[in-house]
């Protein structure tokens, strides 16, 4: 170890001669410093030109306002030819090796925080971070989590913490701030295992090099972590669009989408076209438009017939331009299985997907979410969503779903515990709450449900299925009827799923209303309708002969 006698900063390579910050050669071992009192290295920020410099760990790479003008003056020519030195070995400036808490296996990136003036800019630190994920999650052998388990990690989090939540070993934080057409970026990295800083850095860049930075960042990571890249190493400097105008419009696309309400999907929509009418070989934009229409009926916030097409067109093109592109292969795999119920294409994309990141989360919950759990594969399907749930544990849409997998498998006391575990994270998350109350109606626990979803009918998100079916469990049979009836005036008007309507005829002993629905159903392709089998909440149906004729015409694969 050695030490700065001037500003105290510590290093840990001894093979450093000078500081960083101000060219002072450098002592062994701590030093002797007639001030008993220690001072504290600076990383300045520049959000404002008034705005008090922010302490760091003390051996980031700091940026020093404290020499006198001549000393560091003086000092320039000596800092300037040990940087080109470091330069000239292949690291950058900043660099350190790391001999501190042993091998970093895993680590979070959190959401960098915007210190801009202009809010409208989140999207670009929020993008930064979640490319830093992208990319990082590629290299063999380290944990990555994933952007849907730290976006709740914001700002003033303690980094203990967030690494305990995640099961972690190292925690990336990074600021940004954008003046005109100017970006200084600062980036840390800590082994929370012993508070050490491994690496610091600030970069002072212009737009148009937004996309050379992130990969910059990313290879510079992979050099502190000393990681012995095999495999798939390409895919850290894989360059998705040499368009920075693309690149910002994408980033802007994924912070809407990730907010699912109705407003915010249809705008990411916008911004992936618009991505790829600048760059129209940009495949990651066409996976995320694909994505974006093809989860839409789902809500419903439109029908499969509008979005689909759509959807397919979008994941076709994703396709032809990256063949080896993990996410358009799973966004295959979902298009093919709950439209078209093309069960073998769905199977060969989802495993296509896995094959070419077995950690990509997202490819095994909806393997297990859209395929395997609809043709009753409960085992293979439960133990994909585990895998899903190590590698993204506090993902509330995919915590959610894996409670209606139990539901599917009949393991309603499973679900039941995996929905409140879920609502533990965000008490008013509507999609935990949604199948904690299928889970209790399949359990037979009406009035339990129902204490959740009567509630909400006068929200914007009413739990309308929920409701009906609770009512009829309780035998409240007008209520659950003035549900039904409300449905289908709506029909008039926009999409209305059909499916749920067939459930709530169901659970109201109206088989004839119920397969006629399941008929519409049909012939709208509803998302949930590929469920039909393994549906407990079908069963009222099941010793009625149209049920294997309606199960046969969804081409369920004999095994």
């Amino acid at each position: 170890m050695k030490r700065c006698p001037e500003c105290r900063r510590d290093y840990y390579d001894d093979s450093l001669l000078y500081c960083l910050d101000d060219g002072s050669a450098l002592l062994d071992g701590p030093a002797s410093l007639p001030n008993d009192e220690p001072r504290t290295a600076l990383l300045h920020d520049v959000s404002s030109p008034n705005e008090a410099a922010t302490m760091a760990q003390v051996n980031a790479t700091a940026v020093s306002t404290a020499q006198p003008r001549s000393k560091r003056s003086k000092l320039v020519p000596i800092a300037i030819a040990f940087a080109i030195g470091v330069l000239a070995i292949g690291g950058y400036f900043g660099y350190r090796s790391y001999r501190g808490g042993g091998e970093i296996r895993s680590i979070a990136v959190l959401p960098f925080e915007n210190k801009s003036e202009d809010a409208d800019t989140d999207y670009l630190s929020d993008g930064l971070g979640e490319s830093l994920i992208f990319r990082l999650s590629q290299l063999p052998g380290l944990k990555v989590s994933p952007l849907s388990s730290v976006v709740r990690y914001k700002t003033g989090t303690d980094l203990a913490k967030v690494a305990a939540d995640l099961g972690v070993d190292s925690v990336m934080t990074g600021r940004m701030v954008k003046r005109g057409d100017n970006l200084s970026i600062t980036v840390e990295l800590v082994d929370v295992r012993n508070n050490a800083l491994l690496w610091g850095e600030r970069y002072e860049r212009k737009m148009s090099d937004l996309l050379t930075l992130q990969r910059e960042i990313t290879t510079t990571i992979t050099q502190k972590l000393q990681l012995k890249l095999t495999g798939n190493e390409t895919a850290i400097t894989k360059k998705y669009t040499d368009s920075n105008e693309a690149y910002q419009l994408y980033l802007n696309g994924r912070f809407h989408f990730a907010r699912r309400t109705r407003e915010d999907i249809y705008q990411s929509i916008e911004l992936y076209q618009q991505a790829v009418n600048i760059d129209p070989t940009f495949a990651l934009a066409y996976s995320s438009l694909a994505e974006a229409y093809a989860v839409i009926p789902s809500y419903p916030y439109a029908s499969p017939a509008e979005c689909f097409p759509k959807a397919k067109a979008a994941i076709a093109k994703a396709l032809e331009l990256d063949p080896d592109l993990p996410q358009a292969h799973t966004v295959a795999g979902m298009i093919a299985a709950t439209y078209d119920w093309d069960w073998a294409t769905a199977e060969r994309e989802f495993n296509r997907a896995l094959e070419l990141d077995p950690n990509l989360a997202d490819a095994h919950y909806r393997y297990a979410w859209t395929f395997l759990s609809p043709l009753g594969r409960h085992d293979q399907a439960i133990a994909e969503m585990k895998k899903a749930m190590e590698l993204e544990p506090l993902s509330l849409i995919q915590g959610a779903n894996y409670a209606a997998v139990l539901m599917y498998a009949r393991r309603y006391d499973g679900a039941i515990d995996q929905a409140q575990k879920t609502l533990q994270l965000d008490p008013n998350f509507f999609g935990a709450k949604t199948w904690l109350c299928h889970s209790l109606i399949a359990d037979g626990k009406y009035a339990d449900a129902l204490a959740i979803a009567e509630p909400t009918l006068n929200s914007e998100n009413p739990f309308l299925s929920d409701a009906a079916l609770a009512y009829a469990g309780t035998g409240q049979r007008e209520k659950a009827l003035a549900i039904v009836d409300h449905w289908k005036e709506a029909e008039k008007r926009r999409y209305v799923m059909n499916y749920l309507v067939a459930m709530s005829d169901a659970a109201l002993g109206d088989k004839d209303s119920a397969f006629a629905e399941l008929d519409k159903a049909y012939q709208n392709h509803d998302w949930f309708l590929q469920r039909l089998k393994v549906d407990p909440l079908a069963d009222p149906l099941r010793d009625d002969p149209r049920f294997d004729a309606m199960v046969k015409r969804l081409n369920f694969p004999n095994r």
